[in-house]
């Protein structure tokens, strides 16, 4: 079961790091996705990482200002926010999924496993 935190209150233009980590068992062995809720918005992915680390996605609407790396030691992913911005705000969750590909990483159904999200406000 993944487990999301790092969320906060941040100012515009700033930055921050949500992590995700692993409430028992691994995540070492599944592709990792982040997705975010707006209020009244439909849950859209973000970014994926596959299991080794070697490919990621992103959608272009956060090209650029988000960053996704993962230490399977540690067992942790983590999501890097740069220049957040007001339409950045959401509740993020991640995802454990066997399944890598631009089609799959966007789409929350081909996700197996949730956690149960962190909230990022961005306000000044």
């Amino acid at each position: 079961q993944p487990v999301e935190s790092g969320g906060g209150l941040v100012q515009p233009g700033g930055s921050l790091t949500l992590s995700c980590a692993a409430s028992g068992g691994t995540l070492s062995n599944w592709h990792i996705g982040w997705f975010r809720q707006a209020p009244g918005k439909e849950r859209e992915g973000v970014s994926c990482i596959s299991s080794s680390g070697g490919r990621t996605w992103f959608p272009d609407s956060v090209k650029g200002r988000f960053a996704i790396s993962r230490d399977n030691e540690k067992n942790t992913v983590e999501l890097h926010i740069a220049n957040v911005k007001p339409e950045d705000t959401g509740i993020y969750y991640c995802a454990a999924g066997g399944i890598f590909s631009d089609f799959y990483c966007s789409r929350a159904s081909s996700f197996d496993y949730w956690g149960r999200g962190t909230q990022l406000t961005v306000s000044s």
